[in-house]
């Protein structure tokens, strides 16, 4: 049983996408999402500078973008996973590729939604200091009393001893200084406090952009950020996805719940890297591959095969 799995914000580098270029079924999609969208996609991914595409409202379409369309070079299917494919899941604002790759959306209605999403976001981080730190090692209750002791919510559980928290920037000064016992804290180079109070204004504004939308139900096993669960109503994923904006991601717990559900195999899709890596050390025995370049395309359709 083989899953694809779409990453989150942060995964995005300088110039990432301009090996995939070449790949005609990849440049178009591409080049139809900057159309729906009215982001510049191509220069964002070949010659925006590290600052340009760490903006929340660009680097959340870029990552939605690349992942859709390596689903268009892999199985030519409009962005689509193949029926060889059991199941699909996304980190943070990955569930809006894996959306698209599971029926949910269109390509063109994934990149217009997670344009809102984006500019929904950047613009509630823009009302206060906020932002967010890496959290590893320590014990879970150790880690989110300190956490609560400084008014800092944790925002991500990534498994293997990883919580990313987010809050105040004064808080997360104060977390830097003196961590939970057992761990060490890396301050994140982000633009606000993702996945906690802090984005309620962008939830309402989504939340309102959602209700016009109509949807399909998955065609493909889905797992959400909310608890790790199988989800099979496109509608209640999307009411789930709204709502992740200002609640934790639980990513640890849809690697468990992948590995109660007996998968075998894990192909993420470009940008990639993060999550195959969280998933060799939480998902023993799981065949991983991150498909970071066009090289590694025939090696994943492979691993399909082998795993179908």
């Amino acid at each position: 049983m083989i899953v694809v799995v779409c990453p989150g914000q942060g995964s995005q580098t300088p110039g990432f996408m301009l090996p995939w270029l070449d790949i005609p079924t990849f440049r178009s999609s591409i080049e139809s999402m900057q159309d729906a969208s009215g982001i510049d996609l191509i220069a964002h991914g070949t010659v925006s500078d590290a600052d340009a595409i760490r903006d929340t409202a660009v680097a959340q379409p870029l990552i939605v973008s690349a992942g859709v369309a390596t689903f268009s070079a892999l199985f030519n299917l409009g962005g689509r996973v193949s029926e060889k494919v059991s199941g699909v899941a996304g980190h943070s604002v990955g569930e809006i590729t894996a959306a698209v790759a599971s029926g949910i959306f269109s390509a063109e209605q994934g990149i217009k939604f997670v344009k809102e999403r984006g500019d929904a976001m950047a613009l509630a981080a823009g009302l206060e200091p906020t932002s967010m730190a890496a959290v590893l090692g320590g014990e879970q209750t150790v880690v989110e009393a300190r956490l609560a002791e400084l008014g800092l919510e944790p925002a991500n559980y990534n498994g293997s001893g990883q919580i990313v928290a987010a809050g105040s920037a004064s808080g997360i000064g104060e977390l830097q200084a003196e961590g939970p016992a057992g761990s060490r804290v890396i301050p994140l180079q982000v633009a606000g406090a993702f996945h906690t109070r802090y984005m309620a204004p962008a939830v309402s504004s989504l939340a309102a952009y959602a209700a016009s939308l109509t949807v399909e139900n998955p065609v493909a096993k889905l797992w959400s950020n909310a608890g790790g669960r199988l989800v099979d109503s496109g509608a209640e994923f999307v009411e789930l996805m709204v709502n992740q904006v200002k609640s934790p991601v639980r990513w640890d717990l849809c690697m468990s719940a992948m590995v109660a559900a007996g998968v075998t195999a894990m192909i993420e899709v470009s940008p990639a890297g993060t999550l195959t890596g969280l998933a060799k050390r939480s998902m023993p025995g799981v065949e991983t591959l991150a498909i970071k370049s066009p090289e590694n395309l025939e090696a994943a359709l492979a691993l399909i095969d082998n795993h179908a």
